[in-house]
C-alpha cells in the first residue's frame, strides 16, 4: 500500500503568527450587496459589536459602507480583528433557483456552546458539517447542541412545528431570518431532534441564499420529504439572487 509524501517541515510564515489565524480570534460577517448597495448594514454592525464586545475586540463602531462595484448580487464581507475592520467584496453567484426547493442533511457536528450565537473565527465546526453535507450530496448541513438542532452550516434554520413558526435556539442571530419573520408570529425555543421527524416544512436563511424552502431533511439516514412553499412577496433580502 503507496505511502502519503512526507510534507516538508517549514518555518510558520509571519503572516501567520496572529491570534485572528491560529486562535480564530476574530469576528465577521457577510452582507448582501444589491447594485453595491450593502443591505441591512446596520443590523450587521450592530451583531458584530456584540460578538466584538465578548471576545475583547475594538467596537466597529458605525462606519458607512466602503464605495463598491455596482455588482447586481454581491457579498460583502466585513471582517474585525484586534488590528482593525477590513472588507472584501465579490459576485453572489449561486447557481439556478432550486425551485423544487433543496435537501439537508441533519450532520454528527456540534457548535461551541458559548460561541454559537456569535459569528466567530472559529469556525472549523460548521466547515466540517458542510464537507459531510457535500459529500453526502445536501445543500446544506445542520448542526446540534446538547440533543437540539442549533443552526446551519452556513444558513440558519426556520422550521414549522404544529402549524407554528420555531427559530430553533442555541444558533447565531441570523438577520434574514429575523428581516423575513418581521411582522410574522414565531416561537423562538430549543427544538429537540426526537421533533425533526415531525416537521411539516422548512426552510434555510442567509445572505448568500434569501429565504429557500427545504424539500428533504435526511435523518439517520431516512429521507423525509417535506412540503415545498416559496415566500411570497420576497425581497432584494429573501429573494434568491440571479
Amino acid at each position: 500500500m503507496p505511502q502519503s509524501a512526507m510534507l516538508e517541515l517549514r518555518p510558520l510564515p509571519t503572516a501567520l503568527l496572529h491570534p485572528a489565524t491560529l486562535h480564530g480570534a476574530s469576528t465577521f460577517t457577510t452582507i448582501r450587496t444589491r447594485h453595491g448597495q450593502p443591505l441591512l448594514w446596520p443590523q450587521h454592525l450592530a451583531r458584530l459589536s456584540a460578538t466584538a464586545a465578548l471576545l475583547g475586540l475594538p467596537d466597529p463602531g458605525q462606519p458607512e459602507p466602503p464605495a463598491l462595484k455596482p455588482l447586481p448580487w454581491g457579498l460583502l464581507r466585513l471582517t474585525l480583528t484586534a488590528d482593525g475592520l477590513y472588507w472584501s467584496h465579490a459576485p453572489l453567484t449561486p447557481g439556478p433557483k432550486p425551485t423544487a426547493g433543496i435537501d439537508v442533511l441533519l450532520t454528527g457536528w456540534e457548535v461551541h456552546p458559548q460561541l454559537a450565537a456569535h459569528k466567530t473565527g472559529n469556525y472549523l465546526p460548521y466547515r466540517l458539517a458542510g464537507a459531510e453535507a457535500q459529500a453526502a450530496g445536501a445543500f446544506e448541513g445542520w448542526l446540534r447542541l446538547a440533543g437540539t438542532l442549533a443552526d446551519g452550516s452556513r444558513t440558519a434554520p426556520l422550521l414549522e412545528l404544529g402549524g407554528e413558526l420555531v427559530v430553533p435556539a442555541g444558533g447565531l442571530p441570523s438577520i434574514t431570518r429575523a428581516h423575513y419573520l418581521a411582522g410574522k408570529g414565531f416561537t423562538e425555543r430549543p427544538v429537540m431532534l426526537a421533533e425533526l421527524p415531525h416537521i411539516s416544512r422548512a426552510w434555510i436563511c442567509g445572505s448568500g441564499v434569501g429565504v429557500v424552502p427545504v424539500r428533504e431533511l435526511w435523518l439517520d439516514g431516512e429521507r423525509r420529504a417535506l412540503a415545498v412553499q416559496w415566500p411570497q412577496g420576497g425581497d432584494a433580502v429573501t429573494e434568491w439572487p440571479g
